[in-house]
């Protein structure tokens, strides 16, 4: 195992003898904890050979994650120091260098995206009437729904960085653990019907979220940006609250009584994890470190829930020991055991993750190493107190997206309103702050970046479509068909990891691949994302037609996703110059077509096989 942290704990001074001699305690294979002469605190460190890393080593002389954050928020510089900017994901933004005006503003160049933690896509009211404020006053007048539930700002500057986040969370919201080596926001279906799983499902991942919320982590958040007014606290439910108090027993305890769950390092690297019902995959469930998939009983009870581990999309180009993976099924467990299961997880990544190669630090890479039965004995060895039992049934998975007009319950409605790359800006944004102010309506972000509006009463419904139609939104349930499921993430001007575009030139893409279908005479629609770097934002690798940045208007060409997102597509072009993707489909689509079109297209890759593939892209050339 590697070293968990260097922290340091109060405890009383010792008067005996005995306490002149520097005593060691294990608490784990390569650390001690070292009583000094008389001493208010005390230190774990290492015994074993090598020293922390950069990364952990900032992590643990951070104050939990406060220094030297406090002390830059104060200054006159307009971006932060290196040091400052990894322990602001933590806090929910990082640190952009927008690209077009490197050379014409200097100073404006430096900006903050900031993204918010919002367990389920769930944004009040009041909470996204003040996010729509602050974007246009103090950033780049957009607001735009990721691929995780969550709202994003872009173009904060560090100075108003303070006022930004302060005022989110005085009107609700919180950012806290939207990024860093930290669990993520908690996906779950956004959809508020108040029937089958639902309830339970949305309810189950607001308590995840608080279950995995660090503790002295979340002080330091409140010390930052509400100058300490703890009355803004996360307030868990007794579920929750009880579930915490076991993080401090043998196991799943860190060592650190500040941070019993995470330890005084946090984690190796972020951690997701999703919540959905039987047969909903709207969250992509087996691209997560931690998918649960909650049944109820006859009266909607929480029965328990199948268990997936160790999905994940992050990779490097020409880096094979990095890649994609879809989650493990690990078991179910009881209603009683779910929470417990969640920590357990966890801690046991916390304990064995790689926290000296930061590429291989996710979980995914763990299970891929050691194998899921060696990770399903030591969780129930060490970490987990109850009992895994084979997987449940479950029907086969759909990709929902809940787009158009749905009965929420008796006299009362919600409608999905597609949003291609989930931006919204202008008269749309402006036209949904309108309906949101006048009728209160809450606002629920879906995985594929679209947006629900929700508690709408049955006399509210002709208006609301009427508004809505004004804005664009005549026919709501029927968007284009490629635009329907396809994403992208932002790349270009701002993510410092982007190679070429996605977000500005998907429309684009997508309007040449329909025109393409609609010569070939193709009727099916199939699955497509984007992304500018093979970070895997977007979820590429799941596609039946993924693009891939890797350099400039070139593309990797991933295929043989499913529209259900069930299988990894797989890499069979490493460089396609965007110009020519009509040319380079061609051959495939024609294949797609003469078989009869019953399968989709991933699937059709799939029974083709490499070599078929392979062949008739290099017909294409």
């Amino acid at each position: 195992s590697v070293p968990i942290s260097r922290r340091k704990v109060a405890v009383t001074p010792r008067s005996e003898p005995e306490a002149t001699v520097l005593e060691a305690v294990s608490l784990r294979s390569n650390q001690e904890v070292l009583f000094g002469v008389g001493e208010s605190s005390l230190t774990v460190a290492e015994t074993g050979s090598q020293s922390l890393s950069k990364a952990e080593q900032r992590k643990l002389d951070s104050d939990h994650l406060r220094d030297p954050l406090l002390s830059e928020l104060s200054n006159d510089e307009v971006r932060f120091t290196e040091d400052a900017v990894q322990l602001l994901k933590f806090h929910g933004s990082y640190q952009q260098h927008h690209r077009e005006l490197r050379k014409t503003d200097k100073v404006r160049s430096w900006q903050m995206m900031l993204r918010l933690r919002s367990p389920g896509g769930r944004i009040p009211a009041r909470l996204f009437l003040a996010l729509d404020e602050l974007s246009n006053r103090l950033g780049d007048g957009t607001l735009r729904a990721t691929t995780r539930q969550a709202f994003q700002m872009h173009g904060i500057p560090k100075a108003d960085l303070k006022e930004v986040i302060g005022t989110i969370v005085r009107n609700l919201g919180s950012t806290l653990a939207a990024c860093g080596d930290i669990n993520r926001n908690v996906m779950a279906p956004p959809a508020p019907f108040e029937k089958g799983g639902y309830p339970v499902a949305r309810r189950l991942a607001d308590e995840i979220a608080d279950l995995l919320s660090p503790e002295a982590a979340e002080g330091a958040y409140l010390d930052l940006w509400v100058d300490g007014d703890l009355s803004y606290r996360f307030k868990p439910s007794r579920a929750v609250r009880k579930a915490r108090k076991r993080q401090s027993e043998d196991g799943v305890f860190s060592g650190s009584s500040e941070e019993p769950l995470y330890g005084d390092t946090y984690l190796p690297r972020k951690f997701k994890v999703a919540v959905t019902v039987p047969g909903d995959n709207s969250v992509d469930l087996l691209t997560q470190d931690i998918g649960l998939v909650a049944f109820t009983d006859p009266s909607g009870e929480l029965r328990g829930c199948n268990v997936y581990v160790g999905g994940g999309m992050g990779r490097t180009h020409n880096k094979e020991e990095t890649f994609a993976r879809t989650a493990d099924p690990l078991g179910y467990v009881e209603a009683a055991d779910v929470l417990d299961v969640v920590q357990a997880i966890l801690a046991l990544q916390r304990d064995h993750g790689d926290r000296e190669v930061r590429k291989h630090a996710r979980m995914k890479y763990l299970i891929h190493d050691k194998g899921i039965q060696w990770f399903r004995e030591t969780l129930c060895a060490t970490y987990f107190k109850g009992a895994l039992k084979g997987l449940r049934n479950e029907p086969k998975a759909k990709l929902l997206d809940y787009l158009g007009w749905h009965r929420q319950k008796a006299g009362m409605w919600f409608v999905g309103l597609p949003l291609l790359c989930g931006r919204l800006n202008g008269d749309l944004k402006a036209g949904l702050r309108q309906l949101v102010e006048t009728y209160q309506l809450e606002i629920r972000l879906t995985a594929n970046q679209d947006l629900l509006l929700c508690n709408i009463g049955t006399s509210q419904r002709a208006s609301i479509r009427t508004q809505l139609e004004a804005m664009g939104f005549e026919v709501p349930e029927a968007p284009a068909r490629l635009a329907r499921h396809a994403i992208a993430c932002p790349a270009l001007p701002t993510c410092g990891l982007a190679i070429t575009e996605s977000e500005r030139i998907l429309p684009d893409v997508l309007d040449r691949l329909d025109a393409q279908l609609r010569r070939l005479e193709i009727e099916k629609s199939l699955l497509v994302r984007m992304t500018g770097c093979p970070n895997g934002c977007a979820r590429p690798y799941m596609a039946e037609l993924g693009l891939v940045g890797n350099g400039v208007n070139q593309y990797q060409l991933w295929l043989g996703g499913t529209p259900n997102l069930q299988r990894l597509a797989r890499p069979y072009m490493e460089k396609l110059p965007l110009d020519d993707l009509e040319k380079t489909l061609e051959p495939l689509l024609l294949s797609w077509k003469a078989a009869g079109g019953r399968r989709s297209f991933g699937d059709h890759i799939e029974k083709l096989g490499d070599q078929e593939v392979s062949a008739l892209l290099a017909a294409s050339a």
